[in-house]
């Protein structure tokens, strides 16, 4: 049987009978564990201190004395053989027949081997080492939850037990463990220590909260009728108790608008109920049903939960092919939409879309952290080779996606990345932000006429701004702060032959990183339409004398505002310099204004009066001079 993760109740062969006990709608017997009591308490024998309640939620122990172990009966080695599972001695194959009957691990530990005859349940000490049952020796680190008596530690909780307190034919008392651990905590330990077992397996998907006790009687029970000895009356019970469950209310009417078939209202309450839900408050028979979810079915929290919980009992066979389901087309989310249009852009524009992972290595991470000064996040496990720091910028994943790509011979390569990063906050989860990345072997100006077509495309009266900015992995001068509306949007800038060497790089490269959030609070996603001008355009080339230290885009904006409705177009054109001519320090920029009415042909005279205000503002603002 294939079990989903969240159906871990599947992990014994009670909830494989119980389910099966729904399909063909037959009894379900379960045991009913009572095994005899002795004389002695188990609270004068032992005791449990739990230190770590975030680790371990509950602990419970019971003791048997005066056991006698040996083989295991035939019907339980055979048993354990069809699972291909060992056999050991007959207390140890009662705990994995347990284990694999109800699906709750459980560990038997050499009462007479635990010094001071407790247990404590607490974090692993740094450098603290383990010998488990495997024979293997492991260190441990804080944040691992271990079963320790006074002084060491004797076991990795819900992972696997130590060989100091193992089970021999010696044993003559045992104390078995029955807990419930937390499942992440579980998972980590087991991929740090490469050390998986039936038991993390279960644990690492959460178990039945109220099944604790039960597996405790069931394995006691069965080692008192092949070991024999004595059971301490009572049980240590430490910890949270199983919470409280809400019911669900599920209206009969969604059964028929979802599945599009009639369920009557009685087999869906034999289903609902067999399935081990409990009938909560008073409500209408006819028109709904308040359940209470069983313990061990933690995936059902909402209506559409037991909708599909009768839906696969009744049978998808049994709903025609031909029903009437009502169907909404789903709406996108202006995000969504947003997105599409940056893609559209850019694949439109020869670039490829690149998919790279969120952690790098810390020499990569430290090249480019624009965002946040504040450390990366790193991972306890490498998600590849040393790669174990999350990433506050998508620049240098695509750098690395570039050598690569140059290693194979693809020397131009043009990528785009949209994904998260992660910015660490003290004291608060990690504020992870949509980026937007781009490397090109294209130069400046082409990665800006992209962006500058996102934008665009985004909102034509949108205006993509640019100041100067320095980092040691541009290239002094070729490199800009981009900003809308004077908000900071993200960084352009051409790759320095620094970090060309240390990306192992041999093309020209460029990059820019760009907020989403700060191109969907830009985006008129409604599309607007205007009647085009039947009227024909007026071109006029504009040759500005301005200082070196003037930027296009600068002397851009001013002409756009100078030049008012009319204004058409603004085309770069060249860039000349010449000190004899121009004088030192001067550049003459070379541009081309197209003009245009909705209502009639621009005069001559009008155009030259537009050109005239553009160069007065020009003027003005940088003190640009019309070239002869």
């Amino acid at each position: 049987l294939e079990v989903t993760s969240n159906r871990p109740d599947c992990l014994g062969h009670i909830g494989i009978a119980r389910e099966t006990a729904v399909v063909f709608d037959l009894p379900l017997t379960l045991p009913d564990p009572k095994p005899p009591q002795g004389k002695a308490s188990v609270s004068e024998l032992t005791k449990v201190t739990l230190q770590c309640p975030e680790l371990c939620y509950r602990y419970t122990a019971r003791v048997i004395c005066g056991i006698k172990v040996q083989t295991s009966p035939k019907w339980l080695v055979d048993r354990l053989a069809t699972l291909g599972i060992a056999p050991i001695n007959n207390v140890v194959d009662v705990t994995n027949y347990v284990l694999m009957e109800c699906g709750q691990p459980l560990h038997a530990f050499d009462f007479q081997k635990l010094d001071g005859h407790e247990i404590v349940v607490r974090q692993a000490r740094k450098g603290e080492r383990l010998e488990a049952i495997n024979h293997k020796s492991y260190e441990l680190e804080p944040g691992m939850c271990v079963i320790a008596d006074r002084s060491r530690a004797v076991a990795l909780g819900g992972v696997m037990g130590g060989a100091d307190t193992e089970v021999t034919s010696a044993t003559k008392d045992v104390l078995i463990e029955a807990a419930e651990f937390d499942p992440l905590s579980i998972r980590n330990t087991a991929r740090k220590l490469a050390l998986h077992s039936d038991s993390s397996y279960r644990f690492e998907r959460g178990l039945d909260p109220e099944g604790v006790d039960w597996a405790s009687r069931r394995a006691c029970e069965l080692i008192l009728q092949m070991a024999g000895g004595e059971l301490a009356t009572s049980v240590i019970d430490v910890g949270r108790k199983p919470p409280q469950r809400e019911p669900i209310v599920l209206r009969l009417a969604q059964l028929k608008r979802i599945l599009g078939i009639e369920i009557d209202a009685s087999e869906v309450r034999r289903i609902l109920t067999a399935l081990g839900n409990k009938e909560g408050r008073e409500t209408n028979l006819k028109t709904e049903i308040a359940m209470i979810p069983p313990s061990w079915r933690r995936d059902l929290t909402r209506e559409i939960d037991l909708v599909e919980e009768v839906a696969r009992i009744h049978g998808y066979d049994a709903i025609p092919e031909d029903v009437n389901v009502p169907m909404a087309a789903s709406h996108r989310t202006g995000q969504d939409r947003v997105l599409t249009k940056v893609r559209e852009a850019l694949v439109s524009a020869g670039v490829n879309e690149a998919m790279t992972i969120s952690v790098v290595e810390a020499p990569v991470a430290e090249t480019f952290s624009p965002w946040t000064e504040s450390p990366p996040l790193v991972s306890s496990t490498p998600v590849l080779r040393r790669a174990d720091q999350l990433r506050r910028s998508l620049i240098p994943s695509l750098l690395e996606a570039q050598r690569n790509n140059e290693s194979l011979g693809n020397l131009r390569v043009d990528l785009f990345e949209i994904a998260r990063i992660y910015l660490s906050r003290k004291g608060l989860l990690p504020d992870e932000q949509l980026m937007l990345g781009i490397t090109s072997g294209g130069d400046f100006l082409a990665v800006k006429g992209m962006l500058e077509e996102i934008v665009a495309r985004l909102n034509p009266a949108a205006v993509l701004e640019v100041v100067d900015y320095q980092h040691e992995l541009f290239r002094q001068g070729r490199a800009v702060e981009l900003r809308i509306g004077g908000t900071k949007i993200g960084y352009l800038g051409e790759v320095s032959v620094a970090a060309l060497k240390k990306f192992e790089l041999r093309e020209p490269t460029t990059v820019a990183e760009v907020k989403i959030e700060a191109l969907e609070g830009i985006a008129r996603l409604v599309s607007q339409a205007a009647e085009l001008s039947a009227y024909p355009a007026v071109m006029r080339d504009l040759n500005l004398v301005v200082d070196e230290k003037v930027r296009w885009a600068d002397l851009a904006a001013t002409v756009r505002g100078a030049a008012g409705n009319e204004l058409e177009n603004i085309e770069y054109r060249d860039t000349y310099r010449d000190p004899q001519r121009l004088g030192s320090g001067k550049k003459s920029q070379l541009l081309t204004i197209a003009l245009r009415r909705k209502d009639r042909t621009l005069t001559n005279t009008e155009a030259d009066q537009v050109r005239d205000q553009i160069v007065a503002a020009c003027q003005k603002a940088h003190g640009a001079m019309l070239r002869a």
